[in-house]
């Protein structure tokens, strides 16, 4: 018997998070140079990064002899500013994974249970069973979340439940109104992490101020992330917004200098560059048309998104994968999410969308 024999069973059953293949890793296996490859696999923003944030990466990196501000004072007072909270209210995360990840820390012990919905975000069941509890997984409708069934899945041991709007890997989105009908019905001791990955891709008609909730219901954690319409994945940083008394149960679990110096640099500044936000959008929203116009043409069904992916019914998603790499294109398979018939498909440049659809095409 060894170390690893006696690690707790919940620990052994998880299903370890599977990223998007890099551009690197498929260049080694196939021989193709990584200029020929199109990744569009993990949501990222074709854009890169705003200007305004490398440039103040690139210059924390002086500094890098030294600890970053572990309390994140001057991210956080910018990011109270913009989304009218007291500071208190804030917590910072090694990407938005890391908040949630600190969520089921706090909240969740062997025990307890936590609710989330079929096809929702992998990281939910993972960060539920490394705290020992119990996931409970309610049927998706019409690909996304079935708020009623999820109410009636609340048990006298749950103590998180996870709204992803919109939802990964299905893009799928619920109007605001019907989120805060439900919270009013939610029991006071069970944490509602509300995950907005990807809202600043919503239009504005579809917007809203979620964070004005939290006076409202002690019991929301607001989860979001500059990973996406931001452009910067490779740094990792994210933030919630909450109660302060929940706030301070996260900072309590929340690991020392957990996010670095650049990342905290570049994400004050991104927050100042609302044109290249407004490109992001733009660019999203044109890319997303040019995919679905183009799985209509070949027959392929298309999941309506609100993301900055979609979903692609393909028949033999395994099969199609293979054959996309193939040619080079990197997208996203999604069995792991009980959709064995479809493909994530993040949208890229025009260019880059068009390598897609060329190679879907051959491929079907």
């Amino acid at each position: 018997m060894n170390c690893c024999d006696l690690t707790p069973a919940h620990v052994r059953a998880i299903a370890p998070y599977l990223p998007g293949k890099p551009i690197s890793e498929l260049a080694r296996e196939l021989g193709l140079a990584e200029a020929d490859i199109v990744k569009l696999a993990s949501n990222e923003n074709p854009l890169g990064p705003s200007p305004l944030a490398l440039a103040a990466a690139q210059d924390a990196l002086y500094d890098m002899a030294l600890y970053p501000d572990g309390a994140g004072f001057a991210l956080k007072a910018k990011l109270a500013g913009k989304c009218g909270v007291a500071a208190s209210q804030i917590v910072l995360g090694n990407g938005s994974n890391d908040v949630l990840d600190m969520a089921a820390r706090a909240f969740l012990a062997p025990g307890t249970s936590s609710v989330f919905a079929q096809h929702a975000f992998a990281v939910y069941p993972i960060a539920t069973q490394t705290a020992g509890a119990q996931g409970i997984a309610v049927a998706a409708k019409n690909y996304g979340h079935d708020l009623a069934a999820m109410g009636a899945a609340i048990r006298a041991d749950t103590r998180v439940l996870w709204i992803a709007n919109p939802n990964n890997p299905t893009g799928t989105f619920l109007p605001w109104a019907e989120v805060e009908a439900f919270l009013e019905t939610v029991p006071p001791q069970v944490l509602v992490v509300l995950d907005e990955a990807y809202g600043e891709f919503l239009p504005a008609a579809e917007r809203c101020d979620t964070a004005a909730w939290l006076a409202c219901f002690p019991n929301l954690l607001i989860v979001r992330t500059f990973s996406k319409a931001y452009g910067l994945a490779g740094l990792r940083v994210g933030y919630g917004l909450g109660n302060a008394a929940v706030i301070d149960l996260l900072n309590r679990v929340r690991h020392p200098f957990n996010v670095n110096a650049p990342a905290l640099a570049a994400a004050e500044a991104a927050l100042d560059d609302a044109d290249f936000l407004a490109r992001s959008y733009a660019l999203n929203a044109a890319g997303m048309a040019q995919l679905a116009a183009g799985l209509s043409a070949l027959g392929v069904e298309g999941v309506p998104s609100r993301g900055n992916f979609l979903l692609a019914r393909v028949g033999d998603a395994a099969r199609i994968n293979t054959e996309l790499l193939k040619r080079g294109v990197i997208v996203r398979p999604v069995a792991n999410y009980g959709l064995p018939e479809f493909l994530r498909v993040s949208v890229g440049l025009a260019g880059q969308n068009a390598r897609f659809l060329d190679a879907l095409k051959a491929c079907l």
